[in-house]
């Protein structure tokens, strides 16, 4: 029995892994604390929640939003061959908000016989991006993964939105979750409602079973959606689509992707 299940394993490790995606995620060392302490922030993309197997998530793009608005500047970042990591001092009763955010263009073209690539915002896609590039090929792409710290009692402040992609419009307090209970969330679109979409929420320790686990729901009218946590844990919660609202016209199609960790505590 000990060999077959050593050799389900070897030959496990070399299949293409066709079922699991690559998930990002950013996961904090405790998500409710006090005044005046730290916390560390683990942000990767993996095979497995919350495992470190495949690559670091970058975090060049990195917000940190205090309880009343301002930015905090993340400390001792850094970011070996499977995950960055990075320390946030909570100087102020409230929640926080870490998120890290991805946007822009990516463009492939012909120039002189030769395939160029490209990346960057709208405003520079004019300037640099030749007008009539041969064989062009313009994708839009709007992310956002994130989490959310409590120090103290929570707050709101720092959960507003910007308007751009989707986003979380919290109903209940996301540092305010326990198992057994039911939470309501809504994603927004732009600002708007982002109506019957499909979300994705599976808990933590994927690596230590055999299914995945996935809590389907869909967002209603109004954008929101609700779960009943079935037991305490960290959760990784996901939602994407597609759409035309493209900010150049070369961009036909602009992908639009949310993802967020939450705790879910004990009752």
């Amino acid at each position: 029995m000990r060999t077959l299940k050593l050799a389900t394993l070897t030959l496990a490790a070399v299949l293409p892994l066709t079922s699991h995606a690559h998930k990002a995620w950013l996961l904090p060392s405790a998500t409710v604390s006090t005044v005046d302490q730290w916390i560390t922030v683990d942000a990767a993309v993996s095979n497995d929640l919350f495992y470190f197997n495949h690559v670091p998530l970058r975090t060049d793009a990195l917000s940190i939003t205090a309880p009343d608005g301002s930015q905090v500047t993340p400390e001792n970042v850094g970011t070996g061959k499977y995950r960055s990591t990075f320390d946030v001092h909570l100087q102020k009763n409230g929640t926080y908000r870490i998120a890290v955010t991805n946007g822009g263009l990516m463009a492939n073209y012909e120039e002189n016989g030769q395939m160029k690539r490209w990346r960057g915002t709208a405003a520079a896609f004019a300037k640099e991006v030749p007008a009539n590039a041969a064989k062009l090929r313009v994708s839009e792409n709007a992310g956002r993964v994130e989490t959310f710290v409590t120090a103290g009692k929570p707050t709101a402040d720092a959960l507003k939105l910007t308007n751009v992609g989707l986003e979380l419009a919290p109903v209940t307090h996301p540092n305010d979750l326990y198992a057994g209970e039911e939470a309501t969330f809504a994603l927004m679109l732009d600002g708007k409602p982002a109506v019957n979409l499909p979300v994705t929420i599976i808990a933590g320790g994927t690596r230590y079973r055999d299914a995945q686990g996935e809590i389907e729901v869909k967002t209603d009218a109004q954008g929101r959606f609700s779960v009943t946590w079935p037991d305490p844990g960290m959760y990784w919660l996901e939602a994407t689509l597609e759409d035309n609202k493209t900010s150049v016209p070369q961009a036909k199609q602009r992908r639009v992707s949310y993802v967020a960790t939450f705790e879910v505590l004990p009752q």
